[in-house]
């Protein structure tokens, strides 16, 4: 049986575009240079705030550009950022099903949290996390490991969800399953290259996908 998903937020969860868009052109403005338009940022979220903040602003200027992204985000994180249909549902039947519920995303764990409190469905994961000094971003799969550090939580018994080809790669890296999800960073064509275990057309879908591997 499948007893963990481990979820990615931005793309499967949330259409969070808006708001990290948002916060970019405020931190491209203050160094004088052209924000990236909503479809060049979709080609370039999901793997972390640093190399984000690197390709937008040139790597000299990357520290400086993740410390005024994060000082903004919060004032736009939540209002711009929203559940993608039938999530709060799915969840719940995850839930109602007996499985253990984590979030592993490339977004800093705080605006995780904030921005899954404010949604009402924080409650329903047992660990939210992101990368931090002991943890690199996906694919690197050390936040993997530790939420299978839980009892009774076995990679074999895992399934990886997520929009991106580097949420394969961060399962594979930890010895689990995958399912991707077009989520507006990948087509379903690109996604159904990536190499996962399942592929499924929007989130509502991913009770039954996750049943089906049981």
């Amino acid at each position: 049986m499948i007893r963990t998903i481990v979820l990615d937020l931005d793309g499967t969860l949330i259409d969070g575009y808006e708001a990290i868009h948002e916060a970019l052109a405020h931190v491209t403005q203050r160094f004088g240079c052209p924000a990236p338009t909503r479809e060049e940022l979709r080609r370039m979220v999901g793997h972390g705030l640093e190399r984000l903040l690197a390709d937008a602003v040139g790597p000299a200027r990357a520290d400086e550009g993740v410390r005024l992204f994060r000082d903004f985000y919060p004032s736009v994180a939540v209002e711009k950022s929203h559940l993608l249909p039938g999530v709060p549902e799915a969840l719940h039947r995850l839930c109602a099903d007996g499985r253990r519920l984590a979030l592993a995303s490339n977004k800093p764990p705080g605006f995780s949290r904030l921005i899954l409190e404010a949604k009402g469905i924080a409650p329903l994961f047992d660990v939210i996390a992101g990368p931090d000094a002991e943890h690199p971003a996906k694919p690197a799969p050390a936040m993997l490991t530790t939420i299978l550090l839980a009892p009774s939580a076995r990679a074999q018994d895992t399934v990886c969800v997520g929009d991106m080809e580097i949420d394969v790669e961060f399962a594979r890296a930890g010895g689990c399953r995958a399912i991707v999800v077009p989520g507006g960073s990948r087509s379903r064509e690109f996604l159904a290259g990536c190499g996962a275990d399942a592929l499924i057309d929007d989130i509502g879908q991913l009770p039954a996908a996750v049943a089906a591997m049981d």
